[in-house]
């Protein structure tokens, strides 16, 4: 097996070693808190568009940065190692909905940029902090048929998601990310695109950067929406050799912690990722979801006591406050050892 040869964050294997790593919180809630009406989203660049660009949260990473670097130095502050870009949707096929998607490069590039700042910002040399490339799903489905009289039918093609995330992985790397993070997979065949787009940047590139995968269970029954459980989701995408996988969003801690134990037991020799949701939808919370930062840092703590986890975080719901609680929770607890000599640990030391 070719060894592995990081050319960024070469320390983050080794502190995974030694300690639980924070990842950041939910950016779209902390958009949600600045209440922006469809001229705060559109600028003065984008005031006459043609439209409605309301909710394109990529968008203010080019027309509103001040915001999204405040959102990124508030989880920092709050304890966060590893922040996330603004850039869930950031690829060709998810922009297409509002007709930008010919700024989806521009997009990646401004976020990673941005938040390479604030973690600049907030680095020591006893504490670095991390940018992680954010790739989502994107709003379509490669193995899943969006006509229920048509099961063959599809809405895009592996081919498609392939560009789009090259094209994305492409400017987030140029951008300073550190990390790249392939997150709330919920169908296994988009997340090989990903995964191939990435690999074919590191070779055509010359880099490698440490790869975090994280897959979404959408219900009670411990599978990922395109049918695979937490077991089959892992050996179809180990081949790709991440430092960490794990699980994130659709259920709060308390309901995802039999899938997390079921990760950590087949994925021994991988590091533990887990940064779900803040519970379920709550209309009057503040949030729009039930777990208090104190119930969210409190499953997590057990989680770490448990010997499940490496990184902890939050997803939908969360916000500075929840990061602050699981920081200081997860703190004095030692990190999941991985069994055995741990292959892609040692080969990326």
């Amino acid at each position: 097996m070719k060894p592995l040869h990081y050319t960024r964050a070469q320390t983050l294997p080794g502190i995974l070693a030694r300690r639980i790593v924070v990842l950041d919180g939910a950016m779209g809630t902390m958009i949600q808190r600045f209440k922006l009406n469809e001229a705060q989203y559109r600028g003065e660049r984008f005031q006459d568009f043609h439209k409605d660009v309301k909710g394109n949260n990529e968008l203010l990473s080019l027309t509103r940065p001040d915001i999204i670097r405040d959102i990124h130095e508030g989880y920092l502050a709050a304890g966060a190692d590893l922040v996330e870009t603004n850039t869930f949707g950031a690829t060709t096929v998810a922009q297409a909905d509002y007709d930008m998607a010919s700024l989806a490069r521009e997009m990646n590039l401004a976020s990673a940029r941005i938040a390479r700042e604030a973690c600049d910002k907030y680095s020591t040399p006893d504490r670095p902090r991390f940018v992680a490339g954010a790739l989502g799903p994107t709003p379509k489905t490669a193995s899943i048929s969006p006509d229920v009289n048509d099961p063959g039918a599809r809405n895009t093609s592996f081919e498609e998601l392939r560009a789009a995330y090259y094209e994305q992985v492409e400017a987030l790397v140029e951008g300073g990310s550190d990390v790249l993070l392939v997150e709330t997979i919920f169908d296994t065949l988009n997340a090989k695109a990903a995964l191939f787009a990435i690999d074919e940047y590191f070779e055509s590139s010359g880099q490698r950067l440490p790869l975090i995968i994280s897959g979404t269970v959408t219900d009670a029954s411990g599978r990922i929406l395109s049918g695979q459980t937490v077991t089959a989701f892992w050996h179809s995408v180990r081949h790709a050799r991440p430092l960490a996988v794990g699980l994130n969003c659709a259920l709060g801690a308390a309901l995802m912690r039999p899938y997390i134990q079921e990760l950590a037991r087949v994925a021994d020799d991988t590091y533990i990722s887990c940064y779900p949701n803040a519970g379920l939808p709550n209309p009057m919370s503040e949030t729009g979801f039930d777990e208090t930062p104190e119930v969210t840092s409190r499953l997590l703590r057990e989680f770490a006591a448990e010997g499940l986890v490496n990184i902890v975080g939050g997803c939908c719901g969360t916000t500075p406050e929840h990061i602050g609680a699981i920081h200081d929770a997860v703190a004095p607890l030692p990190t999941r050892v991985l069994g055995g000599a741990g292959p892609f640990y040692r080969e990326a030391a």
